[in-house]
């Protein structure tokens, strides 16, 4: 979760591959090691910049690149500037049979067979959603160091099948920001601290900053990040992606750590909405161990490729945040343009003010997550491979290894949480039902002024990554409505501010991904902002 928006608010809200496993496998070409010969990280050429997943799949189709050669290459890229070079520090752990996974998409592919779209892609997933093989699933807590899942989840049975390639995990905020009121996006006690790729100095956001900081770095082709409020769009608007918080229950959280069953969502983090969208039908699905996905049934889809329209503004009612016009010029100049844009595809426009009622409503998130981390973990380390069983366990373990666990900042987010009640508790029902509100208060508003969807500016330019105070708002967010509201969600590079990126959001209401993503995607066609991070040390470099 985006932890400066709490900020705002004024309350909380191994790598175990040798040089050798990266050589050619029996049978594989070795052309592909020339091209990534003297891959520097400042300005040296890699195969793979920038690539879609139609581009890989052309390659692949061609014979040119097979998915063992583009697994390969990732993982050089990894290699060449996630552990060296600028030391991104954005995978958190590597996927030992990643290789072995390629080749068997490259078997299947000789024989005829392609499971569709991801046949052979590789992705990066977040280090919080469980994978029965030899990974780790900590969510960056040391307490939880030498977790495997017992199985896979949901979404990662559904990757698995989808033919991508597995190729490895991603690093994140611990417990996905939800451990302390002065954190440090990226920063966790197993992983380390994650840099924005765009200037290393500042912060990538969080808490899928490994996720936004490897993609946007090209180290994979797509990403999987969580969100409980801000988690995917804010690292994604950061990074320079696309990334989609689809409405809750069109993905499943079952197998995922959590931190609430009312707003947690796992979604793709891309370079372009297109090859967002791929990986966001390939994962739906009803699931019996996440009952909210029941709801999913007969408005969720496999394919939402025919919604990727170029003419998709085109006679289209938008309602545009208007507390977003003030603030940063930058960044409002690039909310302006990004006006005119929507106006230029045939958008019609209107002012409209939701960031006060949510405001007013948002105050009861902190406490329906506190009673809903508790319950939710409590429950997830009950069934888990490893000796702590309990939130309490944690809290002990990190106080009985302050050094290493909690150097920088400590746990009283976890303290809070461990103090609350149960599900029946009247304070978190009352908040419940409170932040609940926000779905008609939303609705309504749509309804009232004949809205296609509502736009506003994604967050505020990237902080400096600061260990000892932690995040500090930098103004703008506009990740609260969707969050609580459990409402999709995608944000398109809408531009950059001394080289840091910026994003647009796009907004509407329960299963309303189809018409977020023909309006989105006429947007980012238009303005082609998305361009590749450059590593500069700092802004003054």
């Amino acid at each position: 979760m985006d932890r400066r928006k709490f900020l705002r608010n004024g309350s909380l809200m191994g790598f175990g591959l040798t040089a050798a496993s990266l050589r050619p496998l029996s049978g594989q070409s070795d052309s592909v090691e020339s091209a990534t010969s003297g891959n520097g990280w400042a300005g040296g050429a890699f195969a793979l910049d920038e690539l879609t997943i139609k581009d890989l799949q052309q390659k692949m189709k061609q014979g040119i690149l097979s998915s063992v050669d583009i697994t390969r290459l990732y993982l050089k890229r990894i290699e060449s500037i996630d552990k060296n070079g600028p030391r991104l520090n954005a995978v958190i752990e590597l996927n030992p049979d990643a290789l072995q996974i390629a080749a068997a998409m490259d078997t299947e592919r000789k024989s005829g067979k392609l499971r569709g779209p991801l046949h052979g892609i590789p992705v990066l997933i977040k280090d919080n959603i469980n994978t029965a093989d030899k990974m780790m699933t900590t969510a960056g807590v040391l307490a939880l160091q030498g977790h495997i899942a017992a199985k896979d989840a949901f979404i990662v049975q559904r990757l698995r099948e989808s033919g991508a390639v597995l190729l490895g995990k991603t690093n994140l905020s611990e417990w996905a920001n939800f451990r302390s009121s002065r954190s440090t996006s990226g920063w966790s006690s197993r992983g380390g601290q994650t840099k924005c790729p765009y200037i290393l100095d500042r912060n990538p956001s969080g808490s899928s900053a490994g996720s936004g900081s490897a993609t946007a770095a090209n180290l994979c082709a797509v990403s999987i990040g969580t969100e409980t409020d801000g988690s995917i769009v804010s690292p994604s608007s950061v990074n320079g992606l696309v990334g989609i918080k689809p409405t809750v229950g069109l993905w499943s959280r079952s197998g995922i750590i959590p931190i609430s069953a009312t707003q947690d969502t796992a979604g793709p983090m891309a370079r372009t909405l297109t090859d967002a969208v791929l990986l966001l039908g390939a994962l739906t699905g009803v699931d019996a161990k996440d009952p909210v996905t029941a709801e999913s049934r007969g408005r969720s889809l496999t394919d939402y490729t025919p919604f990727l329209k170029k003419d998709g503004l085109k006679g289209k009612r938008i309602g545009l945040e208007k507390s977003h016009l003030k603030g940063h010029e930058g960044v409002v100049g690039l909310y302006q343009q990004a006006i005119t844009a929507l106006k230029d595809a045939g958008a019609e426009v209107v002012e409209i003010d939701l960031m006060k009622p949510i405001g007013e409503i948002g105050n009861a998130e902190f406490q329906v997550l506190c009673y809903e981390f508790k319950d939710g973990v409590n429950r997830y380390l009950a069934e888990a491979n490893t000796r702590m069983k309990t939130l309490e366990d944690v809290i002990a373990f990190n106080k009985a290894h302050e050094e290493a666990a909690m150097p920088y900042f400590k746990q009283e987010t976890l303290l809070t949480c461990q103090q609350k009640g149960n599900l029946e508790t009247k304070e978190y029902t009352d908040a419940l039902t409170k932040t609940l509100s926000s779905r008609k208060l939303i609705a309504e508003l749509i309804a009232q002024n004949r809205l296609d969807c509502i736009c506003g500016v994604t967050n505020g330019l990237a902080c400096c990554i600061d260990l000892v105070n932690g995040d500090y708002d930098t103004g703008f967010s506009f990740s609260t409505p969707a969050a609580i509201s459990g409402f999709p969600h995608i944000t398109v590079p809408m531009g950059f501010v001394h080289d840091l990126p910026i994003g647009l959001s796009f907004m509407g209401t329960a299963y309303t991904e189809p018409q977020l993503i023909e309006m989105a995607y006429s947007y980012e066609q238009r303005s082609k902002n998305r361009r590749p991070p450059s590593f500069r040390p700092s802004l003054g470099a």
